[in-house]
């Protein structure tokens, strides 16, 4: 089955761009707001949209996004709300839809029953950030069994044995991170993705995409000097915050504006 992920990647890289990966929490400010957020952020330039149930223990997020989950857990998020949401955002916009969620949520669903009701809404594949190929056998026969995307993560401490099983596991992209949890100079950053995106290139990655703390077209220009694609997700739900649609509008496609590739 043909990847949508791996094909919007394609897509962008035809049209001499790299690929604009969005995050958004879905449910903050309220659901129906945050489905017209990812639609906007759809139309103002993502060429995928990342979109993150809130989960009560979001141990990968920064603060930005830490509170907007609390937000939209307070508000009354339920987990059928995500594939209401899916659905009108897929009915809406031609972009793929990833949902990035933690893995005890889906456990509690049912892996089939969840792949099933993601499929149907939509949805391409799921982000999943805290589980591990090797432990994640369920979800990779469920979406062998429904051509949804699995996006492993990868860590510059993960050995290349690792790193292998990942790139063998993954599908649409491999999600790669310069640093776990903690952030620091964005130099330093920078060189930990660059050389982490040079191993997984080594060991067959096709699609490599980097989250990093990215806020700005000049950042996302400068990882796509070597990856393939730019996740952008705190810059991008503070605008929401501060600036409401419009305010996400814009940021979207200064952050967009920064996708295109000098000739060599």
């Amino acid at each position: 089955m043909t990847s949508r992920v791996a094909a919007a990647i394609d897509a962008a890289h035809a049209e001499g761009r790299g690929a604009f990966v969005g995050y958004l929490p879905l449910g903050f400010p309220d659901l129906q707001t945050s489905i017209e957020a990812a639609v906007a952020l759809a139309e103002s330039g993502a060429d995928i949209l990342e979109l993150g149930p809130p989960y009560s223990d979001p141990v990968m997020d920064g603060t930005v996004i830490q509170e907007a989950t609390q937000a939209a857990l307070a508000g009354g998020f339920r987990m059928r709300d995500t594939f209401t949401a899916v659905r009108e955002i897929a009915r809406r916009v031609e972009v793929p839809v990833l949902v990035m969620t933690y893995w005890n949520p889906v456990l509690q669903y049912g892996v089939d029953r969840y792949a099933d009701d993601l499929l149907a809404a939509g949805g391409a594949g799921l982000i999943t950030p805290d589980i591990t190929p090797e432990a994640a056998s369920e979800w990779i026969a469920a979406s062998e069994r429904t051509g949804l995307d699995r996006v492993f993560l990868a860590a510059p401490t993960s050995t290349d044995e690792r790193l292998d099983l990942i790139v063998q596991s993954s599908t649409g992209f491999v999600y790669t991170v310069s640093t776990m949890g903690i952030t620091g100079e964005r130099a330093q950053l920078d060189a930990a993705a660059r050389g982490l995106v040079a191993r997984l290139r080594a060991r067959g990655a096709e699609h490599a995409c980097v989250g990093i703390g990215i806020s700005t077209a000049e950042q996302v220009g400068g990882v796509l000097d070597y990856a393939d694609g730019a996740i952008v997700g705190t810059a991008l739900v503070r605008a929401l915050r501060d600036g409401g649609l419009e305010g996400l509008a814009d940021t979207a496609k200064a952050l967009a504006a920064g996708t295109a590739r000098v000739a060599n």
